[in-house]
C-alpha cells in the first residue's frame, strides 16, 4: 500500500509540473506571436517629404479600410532615403520625388521591377515671402535686392536638383549661384521663406499651395528640368511584401488619386515605371 501511495504521488507531481511547463510555454508564447502578427501587418513605407500631408491622409483611409493594418511612414528627402535602404533599413515600399533615386537602387538590384510604377507628378515654383511685392519673375533672383535663395541639396533633394537644372537652363546660375543656401528637404526650403530667412526659394506647387506665409511667383518652364515624377516599387527585402501589395495598388486607386489631386499632384501620365 505504501508503494502504490508513493507511486501516485510522483505521477501527481510529473503531472503538475508538465501543466506548469505547458502554462509557461504558453504565457512566453504569446507575446512573440502578437508581435509576430504585429510585423506581420505593419508596412513601412520611406517616402519623399514633399508626399507627406497627402499620404498620411491616404494612409489613414487604408487603415480604416483594413482593421488590423498599420501603415508607418518615413519621411525624408529622396537621397537620405536611398541611402538608409542601401544601408539595410527595414522598408517595404519606396516612394522618392525622382526617378533618379528609383534608379540607383535598381542599378543595384534592390528593388522589385515588376512592382514599378509612376504615382504622381509635380511642378516646380519660385516663391517668396507673402509680403514681398518687389519679386515677380526667376529673372528678379539677379537683383541686388535678393540676398538668399533657398533651394534643397541638388545632391540629395530632388527639389534641389530640378531647380539648378532650371536655373541653369534659364541662364541665371552664374548670377544666383552666391546667394544660394542649401537645405535637406524640400520643406525646409519652405520654412527658410516663410520665416523670411530667405529671400527666395524654390519648391514643388504642392509645398507652396498649402502654406499662407508664401506667394507662387512663377511656375518653372516644364522644358527647363527633367520631369517631376514620383515612382513607388516595393523592395525586394521587404520584411512584408504580401502586406504591401495591395496598399501599393491603392496608391493608383481613384480614392487615393483624389487624395493626391487635393494636395495638387497631378496624375503620371504612365503608370508603368521602367524596367
Amino acid at each position: 500500500m505504501p508503494r502504490k501511495l508513493k507511486t501516485k504521488s510522483v505521477l501527481r507531481r510529473l503531472l503538475v509540473t508538465s501543466l506548469l511547463s505547458c502554462f509557461l510555454a504558453v504565457a512566453v508564447g504569446i507575446p512573440a506571436l502578437r508581435a509576430a502578427a504585429q510585423a506581420a501587418s505593419e508596412v513601412t513605407v520611406s517616402a519623399a517629404i514633399s508626399l507627406k500631408d497627402s499620404l498620411d491622409e491616404i494612409g489613414k483611409i487604408y487603415e480604416k479600410a483594413h482593421p488590423g493594418v498599420k501603415i508607418s511612414f518615413n519621411y525624408a528627402g529622396s537621397g537620405t532615403l536611398q541611402r538608409q535602404i542601401e544601408q539595410g533599413a527595414p522598408v517595404d515600399i519606396f516612394f522618392p520625388a525622382a526617378e533618379k533615386q528609383m534608379g540607383d537602387l535598381q542599378a543595384k538590384n534592390l528593388i522589385d521591377t515588376g512592382t514599378r510604377r509612376n504615382m504622381v507628378r509635380n511642378q516646380l515654383v519660385l516663391i517668396v515671402p507673402a509680403s514681398d511685392s518687389t519679386t515677380r519673375s526667376f529673372q528678379d533672383l539677379a537683383n541686388p535686392s535678393v540676398k538668399v535663395v533657398a533651394l534643397g541639396e541638388p545632391s540629395t533633394v530632388p527639389a534641389g536638383m530640378y531647380a539648378r537644372q532650371s536655373l541653369e537652363r534659364l541662364g541665371l546660375w552664374g548670377s544666383v549661384e552666391r546667394k544660394v543656401v542649401l537645405a535637406k528637404d524640400v520643406r525646409a526650403v519652405l520654412t527658410y521663406v516663410e520665416t523670411g530667412n530667405a529671400n527666395a526659394g524654390m519648391v514643388y506647387q504642392t509645398d507652396a499651395q498649402g502654406s499662407q506665409k508664401v506667394r507662387i511667383v512663377a511656375f518653372a518652364p516644364a522644358d527647363s528640368h527633367d520631369p517631376i515624377i514620383y515612382p513607388a516599387a516595393i523592395l525586394k527585402g521587404a520584411k512584408n511584401p504580401a502586406g504591401a501589395a495591395p496598399f501599393l495598388a491603392f496608391l493608383s486607386s481613384s480614392e487615393a488619386r483624389e487624395v493626391f489631386a487635393k494636395y495638387g499632384f497631378l496624375p503620371a501620365e504612365n503608370q508603368a515605371g521602367k524596367n
